[in-house]
């Protein structure tokens, strides 16, 4: 992966900002391009994991008098098994057809929110949980994408957008953590994923400080449906790519 700091960065810069502003974002922006930058899909999801890691960390420390763990745990240890299982299916998959099915998941993400989500009102129910956890360990460990399930039902749960952005963000960091240990555990994690890291994290800090300065700036009341406007643009950088 040698050549290729400028992209890194540049990368990291969009995925943060993106992150920062609507809460999640960060593995549908980069995982569009990164695999193509990668000798094997396995290391780009895990770097992706590991960016989209120091992220939430930032938000969740800053943020953290906003969270709610008795609405946090049953989703996340759920999002913890299923992901777990998911990568190590993943050292299995041909890295081929994991571009084809990363193509129809967006696709399929993006047409869902946008015909479907203003008819959507999640409760936290522990079905509802464990079934936005199961849903997210699995676009997590095959695609490092666990954003939109969990997205949907904590932006439904929760009473503003800090509320949600505290709980997402901390859900986020956890699940990565647990992501990259399972990753490492199948080879995933290799020197030049850690050379790579480094490179993107002056990326990743600029992103989310441009983003923090947006997110402040966005009414409560039009937060959701900057959202859920992100999901259908990542629909169509899928299509047209």
């Amino acid at each position: 992966m040698e050549g290729i700091s400028i992209e890194i960065i540049l990368l990291c810069i969009g995925a943060s900002f993106i992150q920062r502003t609507t809460g999640f974002g960060f593995g549908i922006f980069i995982m569009t391009m990164l695999p193509y930058f990668t000798a094997t899909y396995g290391e780009a999801t895990t770097l992706s994991g590991l960016w989209a890691m120091m992220t939430s960390l930032f938000v969740a420390v800053k943020m953290r008098r906003y969270l709610s763990w008795s609405r946090l745990w049953r989703i996340l240890l759920t999002f913890v098994v299923v992901s777990s299982l998911s990568v190590f299916v993943l050292k299995r998959m041909d890295n081929a057809l994991l571009n084809r099915i990363l193509g129809v998941v967006l696709i399929l993400c993006s047409l869902y929110f946008a015909f479907f989500s203003k008819r959507i009102q999640l409760k936290p129910t522990r079905t509802t949980q464990i079934g936005a956890g199961t849903l997210s360990g699995l676009m997590g460990g095959f695609f490092a994408m666990q954003g939109p399930p969990a997205v949907l039902y904590f932006i439904s749960s929760e009473k503003d957008k800090e509320h949600y952005m505290a709980m997402v963000q901390c859900y986020f960091l956890l699940g990565n953590l647990t992501m990259t240990i399972s990753r490492a555990l199948n080879g995933f994690l290799t020197p030049a994923v850690g050379v790579d890291f480094l490179f993107g994290l002056g990326g990743v800090l600029i992103g989310s400080s441009i983003g923090a300065f947006v997110f402040r700036r966005i009414p409560g009341r039009l937060f959701r449906y900057v959202v859920y406007t992100y999901i259908g643009i990542s629909g169509l950088i899928i299509l047209l790519k």
